[in-house]
């Protein structure tokens, strides 16, 4: 499970170093192997550990490759997802056209959103972050049937 929000750096070569207390889990439950793509509603990327991505493409699969919304679905996710294999020192290469995706520079920001995390560059995320808090007050959102009996 990933929870939190890092502020990491991103070097000139595109790699990021995954914090380390996520290290062990990665390298033992899906041997450093990861999966990044693109977020097909925000402008962020989506970096899911192996197994979570294979739940991620059965789901894909099973989109209607007739159907033009669904093929899109299918062809921005797969189109983009990305393999990338953690190195001994923990980091991990985003590809140039993820980066671009994603506006990424030199600070970004890594969310844990429990299977998976998000990528966002680090002003875009202060944005998000802040409409999102803003939200949580809406009439809008307190009228969302899937939130009115859920406990925190």
């Amino acid at each position: 499970m990933f929870r939190g929000v890092s502020s990491i750096s991103i070097d000139n070569k595109g790699r990021i170093t995954i914090p380390t207390r996520y290290r062990a889990q990665l390298l033992e439950k899906h041997h450093g192997i990861l999966v990044c793509t693109v977020d097909i509603r925000q402008p962020c990327l989506l970096l899911y550990p192996l197994y979570e991505w294979e739940i991620v493409e059965q789901k894909l699969l099973a989109l209607s490759n007739f159907d033009p919304v669904q093929r899109r679905i299918q062809r921005v996710m797969q189109g983009f997802a990305t393999e990338c294999e953690m190195d001994s020192a923990g980091r991990i290469l985003l590809s140039p056209t993820l980066r671009q995706h994603a506006q990424l520079e030199q600070q970004i920001m890594l969310v844990g959103q429990l299977n998976k995390f998000e990528i966002w560059q680090d002003k875009q995320w202060q944005t998000q972050i802040a409409e999102d808090l803003a939200f949580g007050s809406s009439i809008e959102m307190l009228n969302c049937d899937a939130l009115k009996n859920l406990s925190l």
